[in-house]
């Protein structure tokens, strides 16, 4: 009887085309880079090799390694020989049976979820799963799922999740124009949010420090960046605010909040030691930052999306207000 060969001879795994969207995190990153974070298990070799033979293609078209991306752009990502398998990227049942729960619309054209916080839109980085691949595990009728746009991890909230090709590429053409898809954030700050200040704009720039861990600064030779805000409502030592980007820079709202002396609770990046203070008096586990809305038209439909704040941030703005 011959017997099964070893598991190093596993034969290699190959992913399917997709369409990687650049979003905050990759706006004005060089291709390679943003290459070989979104494919962290490819060798370095095979990634460049598919840069030069025109196999990694940036709108269509052919770039450079060294090519800084946008804001919107997409990324054409090839089938690439990712080595030995590793264990499948599938989540457990019960992040499963949250995501279901938390589908806010569906039709043709898109998926709309309400992103649990603690959840990462995609898997990478040490994670064997994320949003979009649980998704395609539990809809594999769905022959196209890609993620239109990106929230942190610890954000939660609206996210957009493309049905079809020319649904993405609309999207992002959205994207792109500062009047194409109007966000709103909710997010409780520390202090009192002065109602006057209803506009931040400061350039913000991504820095790495010694340690590795890549931060935003408000600098002069940073990106145009403006913030609109608006008081919800303020407790004793807090405010809940409505938070309008109208740009799209990596941790805009966050960054722009700390700016104007009121740091996000919760904000382990960011805040001060007397918002750190706030945000374990209140017990609050998480960042408090929240996509509400999204509204947009995408072939001739007006979509005016609204997702409530969850039963744990409800909580922390019951403690917060006794």
């Amino acid at each position: 009887m011959g017997s099964s060969p070893p598991e190093s001879e596993s034969p290699p795994r190959r992913s399917r085309v997709r369409m990687v969207p650049v979003d905050e995190r990759g706006d004005g990153q060089r291709l390679d880079n943003f290459v070989l974070r979104e494919c962290p298990d490819v060798p370095k070799t095979r990634i460049y090799r598919a840069m030069r033979k025109g196999e990694i293609r940036v709108n269509g078209g052919r770039v450079r390694p060294q090519h800084r991306l946008v804001l919107g752009d997409e990324v054409r990502l090839p089938p690439l020989n990712t080595g030995a398998p590793r264990p499948a990227g599938t989540a457990p049942a019960g992040w499963q049976a949250r995501l279901e729960d938390s589908i806010v619309h569906e039709d043709d054209q898109l998926l709309v979820i309400n992103k649990p916080s603690g959840l990462a839109v995609h898997g990478g980085s040490g994670l064997q799963f994320g949003l979009i691949e649980t998704l395609r595990s539990m809809r594999p009728q769905d022959r196209f799922l890609e993620l239109v746009h990106r929230l942190d991890r610890d954000t939660s909230g609206l996210i957009l999740v493309a049905r079809k090709p020319a649904a993405l590429r609309a999207l992002h053409d959205l994207l792109r124009g500062e009047k194409g898809v109007e966000k709103r954030y909710v997010a409780l700050v520390a202090g009192r949010w002065p109602r006057h200040q209803r506009l931040v704009e400061a350039p913000l720039q991504r820095v790495e420090r010694r340690s590795g861990e890549r931060i935003v600064r408000v600098h002069k030779d940073g990106k145009a960046s403006r913030t609109a805000f608006a008081v919800r409502n303020t407790y004793p030592g807090c405010t809940l605010i409505e938070a309008q980007p109208l740009t799209g820079r990596t941790h805009q709202i966050r960054v722009h909040a700390m700016h104007a002396g009121h740091p996000l609770l919760g904000d382990d990046k960011y805040a001060d030691e007397a918002a750190r203070a706030l945000t374990s008096e209140l017990g609050l586990k998480r960042l408090f930052l929240h996509a509400e809305g999204l509204r947009f038209k995408l072939a001739d439909q007006v979509y005016d999306l609204h997702a409530p704040l969850d039963s744990e941030l409800i909580r922390i703005l019951e403690r917060a207000s006794n």
